[in-house]
């Protein structure tokens, strides 16, 4: 059982890369949004009770997925309201049943970010599309980048199209197409 887990800042293409391994791969893709939005729905974001069953959602889905032997593509957004340790929550959550973690990169200029931070796109999942914001979390978003594990695999998504990037990654887990539905990989 494995994590793909792919991190980067806001419009980095971490959603867009995911679901392009998530189609060659077969490995089911669990994007940041589909908690933050869960709990979102009942707490304000960075709120405590947020910023707990959020990481408490996580964390028991990362387990029960080792615990079955499901790899799964993950996206994550390095940011002040993840308490600092998280990667090696997940890594201790995952590891007494086998699993492991794979830590993908995704880079972007910050001029490029500002650019793709205004499309329509992200607000399917309510995402950050404020270009004030994104200036003024910046400085958190890098703190909390330089807190996260050296990465397995760097991108950068202005160089490497969705696809070619999620090619990247699928070359390295080196998936066999007829067990990825199952999560296995050699």
């Amino acid at each position: 059982m494995r994590i793909i887990f792919i991190y980067g800042q806001a419009a980095a293409g971490k959603l867009t890369v995911g679901r392009e391994l998530a189609t060659l791969t077969g490995l089911p893709l669990f994007h940041n949004h589909l908690v933050v939005d869960a709990v979102g729905a009942v707490f304000a974001f960075g709120t405590e009770p947020f910023i707990r069953l959020r990481e408490r959602f996580w964390l028991q889905t990362f387990e029960e997925a080792a615990r079955f032997g499901q790899s799964l593509v993950f996206t994550f957004a390095p940011e002040p309201t993840v308490d600092s340790g998280f990667p090696e929550r997940v890594r201790a959550a995952i590891e007494p049943f086998g699993g492991s973690v794979l830590f993908i990169a995704l880079d972007v200029t910050p001029e490029e970010q500002e650019r793709r931070i205004v499309d329509a796109s992200r607000s399917a999942f309510g995402k950050l599309r404020s270009v004030e914001l994104l200036r003024s979390l910046r400085e958190g978003f890098a703190e909390s980048k330089a807190a996260m594990p050296t990465a397995d695999l760097s991108i950068d998504t202005e160089t490497c199209d969705p696809r070619g990037a999620a090619e990247r990654i699928a070359a390295m887990l080196a998936v066999r197409p007829d067990a990825a539905a199952m999560g296995e990989t050699r």
